[in-house]
């Protein structure tokens, strides 16, 4: 029997546009899934979505649709992007699928009969964006340790998971083991989270409608600690399918580095809980960032992958988003970078090289090319053919793409000096034959190993490359090494890629959304321009949220009471379909001060609060630092 091997990615949540982060990581286990596949493995690769939650329910709404249906067109979209960056996954899970939806019923029930889950009462701090629960300990200035917001005060009955109940065994987990990796996020988990000692886990909401139903207490909504994580049991039939289960442990679950504690602590603890085997690793990446080049305002377009993919073909974003980031750590998208990476390494280095050995073999040979005579120069060469197999086996044995490519690409660059270094056109104009087959053979070789090699993470050239070596795509990888009893009959191939003007194509770029910001940023009912005088007259002051509620009858307004110094006033803003009560609560907004007071809806309203217009909705204008309530703005 083959050796099992499963791999995972987090599930998305999609509440918005796809872009190159969510395609990072899910191109960087469908390229070491396909390496094990390659390997002999039995892989099993799962992906997918989750669906759930306070965040999807309100924008769903503010969509003016059901949940349901927005999500729907999310995940045909993301699944339309999977096709398009050629992801093998095998299975695509949902939480919305009616057999996750059960499993997650009967994990919740187990749990609360096994006494592992208690219904009681939570007072605490609560992020909406991230829709996590805190204690003040695990604030970090005050704010969301996760994404950095403002929290709020809240109190929901709920039930809890005793999580408190699994923290020696996780702390033994986490230092005496591999389990997490890269070592640093294992010193952020336990400074961070298990020193200061873990706390019962809330894992139901009363105040979202959007959920799976408590299956003996249906006003409770399993939270997304167990809805969420237990995909990856539920996706392998936990609860039903004894053979598919039987590829648990998961060998690795690649997630972001946002998210480790929630796999690193939380999943390991609920698995305790179920006595189930727990994952073999779980590897928390760093971030892909959008670089501050000069196309800064582009970002929205550049980074889209199906706008890439389009243009540049599926191998260009494959091979940057698996060679240019540093694996572990956070990495930077910038279109320079992503052209020059793809004009240097795969138009110059891979497709000159292949390029120039067929035209020769066939301009020499008619393509028919078999080993001539060897010269002892040629070992060295032979020789990193020969080792290059072992080196990507270690690389991705230790889940380290860019590693894998860049010795790959290092035997790519020795086979393009040993063209310059043989001179083959010099042996043919000699007319030493067989000293320029083994030159050409060598090279062929180089090309079909390094293809083998390169075949999982960049999928389309190398196929044509096999196409022209008129080979077939090896199913394995027991072959790549350096053999001398091959025969060859090359065929004529177009250019595997073609090099891009890197100036012309960033200008391109540049003009397309510059020419898209216009339209955006002259509005038809542009302001005449006013004097510093005229800007004196207003009276721009941080306010403090402390209070908030909707306006009765009134779906846009919400009625804030802010503090502004040692002031509390009065402010109606027509905000609500954007942010809601509990949002509002906490957070430090720019205050028209000096605004006459009005009366909305019955109600006087003395300031007006700064928003922008996004489009579909608008963002406040906050202070990017802690600042005082009452502060002139300036």
């Amino acid at each position: 029997m083959k050796e099992k091997f499963y791999i995972t990615t987090p599930l998305y949540y999609p509440s918005g546009k796809w872009h190159l982060g969510h395609s990072y990581t899910t191109v960087c286990c469908d390229a070491i899934a396909r390496y094990k596949r390659m390997s002999g493995y039995d892989v099993f690769y799962l992906t997918g979505t989750d669906e759930h939650g306070q965040k999807i329910e309100e924008r769903a709404k503010d969509a003016g649709m059901t949940p349901k249906q927005f999500v729907d067109g999310l995940v045909d979209n993301i699944k339309s992007l999977w096709q398009r960056l050629d992801i093998s996954y095998d299975k695509f899970i949902r939480t919305t699928d009616d057999y996750h939806v059960k499993s997650v019923q009967k994990i919740f029930t187990y749990l609360y009969e096994k006494g592992d889950i208690y219904k009681a009462t939570y007072k605490g701090k609560y992020c909406v964006p991230c829709e996590s629960f805190w204690t003040d300990t695990q604030l970090v200035d005050g704010k969301c340790p996760d994404c950095g917001r403002p929290v709020i005060d809240s109190a929901e009955e709920s039930y809890f998971f005793r999580l408190s109940k699994y923290g020696d065994r996780i702390r033994k987990l986490l230092t005496e083991t591999d389990f997490l990796e890269p070592k640093s996020r294992v010193n952020e988990m336990v400074n961070n989270f298990i020193d200061k000692g873990l706390n019962d886990l809330a894992v139901t909401r009363t105040s979202v409608e959007w959920g799976i139903p408590v299956p003996f207490d249906s006003k409770h909504k399993v939270y997304v600690w167990i809805d969420a994580l237990s995909n990856y049991i539920n996706a392998l039939g936990y609860n039903g399918d004894e053979k598919l289960m039987s590829y648990w442990p998961a060998n690795v679950h690649m997630v972001g580095k946002e998210i480790v504690r929630f796999h690193s602590i939380i999943w390991p603890a609920i698995l305790m809980a179920l006595d189930l085997p727990l994952p073999k690793k779980v590897y928390g990446h760093g971030w892909l960032l959008l670089g501050g080049d000069k196309m800064s305002k582009s970002k929205g377009n550049v980074a889209d992958p199906f706008m890439l993919i389009d243009k540049y073909g599926v191998d260009a974003v494959r091979y940057y988003l698996l060679r240019e980031v540093p694996f572990g750590s956070d990495g930077a998208f910038t279109p320079e970078a992503f052209l020059t990476r793809y004009n240097s390494d795969l138009a110059n280095d891979l497709g000159n090289l292949v390029k120039r050995t067929l035209a020769m073999s066939r301009q020499y040979f008619g393509g028919k090319v078999t080993i001539g005579t060897t010269e002892a120069a040629d070992a060295e060469f032979t020789d990193e053919i020969n080792s290059l197999k072992s080196k990507v086996d270690n690389a991705i044995d230790k889940l380290n793409c860019p590693a894998a490519l860049e010795a790959i690409f290092a035997v790519i660059s020795k086979a393009n000096k040993y063209i310059d270094a043989n001179t083959p056109w010099v042996l043919f104009s000699k007319g030493e034959t067989q000293r320029l087959k083994t030159v050409i053979y060598n090279l062929l070789e180089s090309i079909r190993v390094c293809a083998t090699l390169l075949s999982p993470f960049i999928t389309k050239g190398t196929e044509k490359i096999f196409e022209g070596l008129n080979i077939e795509k090896p199913k394995t990888d027991e072959r790549a090494v350096y053999i001398e009893d091959n025969e060859y009959n090359t065929v004529e191939q177009p250019a595997l890629y073609l090099r891009v003007d890197i100036k012309k194509e960033l200008k391109e770029m540049e003009e397309k959304v510059e020419k898209t910001a216009e339209v955006k940023e002259e509005p038809q009912d542009k302001k005449p321009l006013i004097g510093i005088e005229d800007f004196d007259k207003l009276d721009l002051r941080i306010a403090e949220v402390i209070a908030c509620e909707k306006v009765e009858k009134a779906d846009k307004l919400l009625k804030l009471t802010v503090r502004l110094g040692d002031e509390e006033r009065t402010v109606v803003s027509g905000i609500a379909k954007s942010y809601t009560p509990e949002q509002m609560v906490g957070k430090k907004v720019v205050l028209v001060a000096n605004l006459k007071p009005v009366k909305l809806r019955g109600i006087e309203s003395a300031g007006m609060v700064i928003c922008a217009d996004c489009g579909d909705g608008v963002s406040l204008v906050c202070p990017e630092k802690e600042t005082d309530s009452g502060a002139k703005v300036c």
